[in-house]
């Protein structure tokens, strides 16, 4: 449909992937293709949603209804509207309500890794980039807006309404910059997987393929234990103990699970959730083999120490992380800082959660 912006100047840098050029492909297939997709990127915590919704089919069943009369609006359009509105869209007029036309747009959700100070509440921050479709300086859509939350959309309504116009070359904090950061790592892989052609002009985030589809092998385990154990891994046990969690997980890939059986002979610091600053101090030491010390507020314990502890160790080219008990329980090791991302991508790709600290 012809919605017209009212500001100046097009989503058309050719080196930025967020541009017209690139994400009008993208809708045309979720128009013509399959509308809703759901995979994995490489750099990306947990699976990227893409879906094309519309107003106001998407919202025409009995929970859309409740949220919509909630927010206090009247029907779709409405909301639609206030949307509009807050990206200086110009709004629908009465007549055009009255034709019942269909106006889309896509959701795009993911989880990056979160800022020290979301990392007191959650271990992963998710956000949500929403992009309408408009026309600027034009009779023809050539244009998009995008609405940004870092929130979840547990009423998804509200969760459109409370959502920000975006800048994407001015964002407001260090949650929303590292949101753009992969919101661009994202589109590159949408591209990849879709095979959709980037421009040549773009600067890509990445020159790696992040969709290719790899295989957990018995090389793959090892890799992994070479890692978290820094190499310090006697080779006898990599050997064993790569086949025995290879074998593992194919006996019950549906629900597969580890006990921690696999960390003996490395070094590692199983604690219970409360812990001071001496046990840390003591047991860093002991898996560094030298003498660690590190500076922190007094009154500090537990997890709210890691920032402290982080810091001390990124001087060492460090990083404590942790494998997931999901109980209240931390099993920690040192990571090369390097190799985290690495890690992580093994992590998902063996089923032996890791958690970035």
């Amino acid at each position: 449909m012809s919605f017209f912006s009212n500001i100046f100047g097009r989503n058309s840098d050719p080196k930025s992937i967020i541009s017209f050029d690139v994400i009008d492909p993208i809708y045309s297939y979720l128009y013509n293709e399959q509308s809703s997709l759901e995979f994995k990127v490489k750099g990306i915590q947990e699976d990227v949603m893409v879906n094309l919704f519309f107003f106001p089919s998407s919202f025409d069943h009995e929970e859309g209804n409740e949220e919509i009369k909630k927010a206090g609006f009247n029907n779709a359009y409405e909301v639609l509207n206030e949307l509009y509105k807050k990206m200086n869209i110009s709004t629908l007029s009465d007549e055009q309500i009255q034709e019942g036309l269909e106006y889309d747009f896509i959701h795009i959700q993911f989880y990056s890794e979160p800022t020290p100070e979301e990392k007191k509440f959650f271990k992963r921050s998710i956000k949500n980039f929403v992009i309408f479709f408009c026309c600027t300086n034009s009779l023809e859509i050539n244009d998009f807006k995008i609405l940004y939350s870092g929130r979840h959309f547990f009423d998804y309504t509200k969760g459109l309404l409370e959502s920000e116009l975006l800048d994407v070359n001015n964002p407001k904090n260090e949650s929303e910059e590292i949101g753009i950061r992969d919101f661009k790592l994202v589109l590159q892989g949408i591209c990849q997987y879709l095979n959709i052609e980037i421009p040549k002009t773009v600067e890509l985030s990445s020159q790696e393929n992040l969709v290719q589809n790899e295989e957990a092998t018995v090389e793959t385990f090892k890799e992994f234990l070479q890692l978290v154990s820094r190499g310090e891994i006697d080779e006898e046990l990599l050997q064993s103990q790569s086949q025995e969690l290879f074998d593992k997980r194919n006996q019950n890939d549906d629900e597969f699970d580890y006990d921690f059986d696999f960390f003996e002979g490395m070094n590692s610091w199983h604690s219970d959730w409360k812990f001071d600053p001496e046990d840390a101090e003591y047991f860093i030491s002991e898996m560094l083999g030298e003498d660690f010390r590190f500076d922190y507020p007094e009154e500090t314990y537990s997890h709210d120490l890691f920032p402290y502890i982080q810091s001390e160790l990124e001087k060492r080219n460090l990083e404590l992380m942790t494998y997931e008990t999901y109980g209240d329980s931390y099993l920690f090791f040192l990571a090369n800082k390097n190799e985290v991302n690495r890690i992580l991508e093994l992590s998902e790709l063996t089923k032996m959660e890791v958690v970035k600290l």
